[in-house]
């Protein structure tokens, strides 16, 4: 733990954030991140559930003379994304997320932070800890696996929880109330290609720098796709030198822009130079093309003993022509939020490796027709390879509520506060309102948070100034929730 980020200003939200750092809560390695929380909610007398999916549900009774207000659930989850930077020697199924203070703002050093969604965690613990707060009867939902299928938010089964609002704590703007967001759909191909042996001069191409980060909220940033980079290169290199495909390594995760691509090639050997010199002039071009949102670019090729195998020329054409040809990032603009993203897709994952072919995308939307739409464009530019394409992990987006009264409330709170206007938006990402939603169709629900940014990568930060202030604003609706 680090105290000093542990003594930070709300101590209420700080020091449980650090303590759940310090274990190892990956998407679906959640079992000891679950043993603590329902630990934390029985060490303080609370009537702890975990359901037989694993969420955890606390409820705390309201304050004396706050019986008759509104319950509230207080929702976030518990689960993290884990990435790294490849120079990073780090373990995340044993290793406690390093964290530090630089400036004004909360960072891990070479990994994501956690902040998303520990910060929202560790405030619903704050809330069901205090001893001074005033609010009507809260549950305390904490769910998990929300970052690779929401699996919590699907397994809720309906009658456990009593409440009338849902707060979701997994906004990541200081003035947003969010109240919708997009759905989403998953991708996978997956198929056997066959090898030949290998002849000719061997390299190692590395392809990092990218900022990467969360495929929703900052797909529209114009930010590098490293699988796309990489196939564009590889495409390049094949029209011209008849360049071979030993491995492809891109990406990590499924809801992350791809920061790194690694591929192992072979050239004939007449080829050699001139083929080094066409992949730094590539380097050049594309450092010229994305010299504004990818300044940290760079291209790495090195000689590497030859491979014994390579892929067949005919299964790497195709699949090098599936990929430049399948649709990524911002498909189209919402027409009716102006600055909003309503449909999107991101080639998360590449990987080629002894005779196997894995390609990852998601797609996001928040119309479902273009949503499948998408996905059935993917279908297409993936047929030539002759692979099996399946769709999975669809989940429905949220859909705004314009007669909110909680909405209308934490207006007023915000204007107050803040002295200025809240920003009243949904957002290009997965959050799981719309599935909670699903099982219990009357809760009124908004999703609001601390500034964070760069979720799903290394660049992961929090904003300090921010949580105390987010800390205030909640409780201050928490006080003045209407009755029932």
């Amino acid at each position: 733990m680090n105290k000093e980020v542990a003594s930070l200003k709300p101590v209420q939200i700080w020091e449980n954030f650090e303590k759940m750092n310090e274990i190892p809560r990956g998407s679906k390695k959640e079992e000891r991140i679950i043993a603590f929380t329902k630990q934390f909610g029985e060490n303080l007398g609370l009537e702890t559930i975990v359901d037989k999916t694993g969420n955890i549900i606390i409820k705390k009774p309201a304050t004396p003379g706050m019986e008759d207000r509104k319950g509230i659930v207080l929702q976030a989850h518990i689960d993290m994304v884990h990435q790294k930077n490849a120079d990073t020697d780090f373990d995340f199924d044993t290793d406690g997320i390093q964290s530090y203070i630089d400036g004004d703002w909360v960072k891990a050093k070479g990994t994501t932070l956690g902040a998303d969604n520990g910060i929202g965690a560790a405030t619903i613990m704050g809330v069901l800890a205090s001893k001074d707060l005033k609010h009507g009867p809260i549950e305390g939902l904490f769910t998990i696996d929300e970052e690779t299928g929401m699996t919590g938010a699907f397994g809720l089964e309906p009658g456990i929880l009593t409440g009338d609002i849902l707060l979701n704590l997994d906004t990541e703007d200081e003035h947003e109330l969010c109240i919708g967001c997009a759905g989403g759909i998953d991708t996978n191909v997956n198929y056997s290609y066959d090898e030949v042996a290998a002849e000719g001069s061997a390299y190692h191409i590395q392809l990092k720098g990218l900022k990467g980060g969360h495929s929703g909220c900052e797909i529209h940033l114009g930010r590098g796709n490293a699988n796309k980079l990489m196939n564009r290169l590889l495409w390049g290199t094949r029209q011209k030198f008849g360049l071979e495909i030993a491995e492809i390594d891109g990406g990590s995760l499924r809801n992350a822009i791809p920061r790194e691509s690694f591929a192992n090639v072979v050239v004939a050997p007449e080829s050699a130079d001139e083929f080094v010199a066409y992949v730094k002039e590539y380097e050049k071009t594309i450092q010229k093309e994305l010299h504004v949102t990818e300044p940290n670019l760079v291209i790495n090729i090195e000689s590497i003993d030859t491979p014994a195998k390579v892929m067949d020329v005919v299964a790497q054409d195709a699949l090098v022509s599936a990929i430049y040809a399948a649709p990524n990032g911002v498909i189209r603009m919402s027409d009716e939020l102006e600055g909003l993203v309503e449909t999107s897709t991101s080639m998360a994952r590449v990987l080629v490796k002894d005779g196997k072919v894995l390609v990852q995308s998601l797609t996001r939307s928040s119309v479902d027709s273009a949503k499948y739409d998408v996905a059935q464009q993917l279908d297409a530019a993936f047929a030539i390879t002759k692979g099996d394409v399946e769709h999975g992990g669809a989940y429905p987006g949220w859909t705004p509520n314009a007669n909110s009264e909680i909405l209308e409330e934490m207006k007023l709170i915000h204007q107050e506060y803040f002295n200025k206007p809240a920003i009243v938006n949904a957002v290009h990402a997965g959050l799981e309102c719309g599935i909670i939603g699903s099982h219990y169709p009357n809760l009124d629900m908004i999703s609001f948070g601390p500034t964070i940014k760069n979720p799903h990568s290394p660049d992961e930060m929090c904003e300090i100034g921010t949580v105390d202030r987010f800390w205030d604003f909640l409780v201050m609706t928490l006080e003045r929730v209407a009755k029932k």
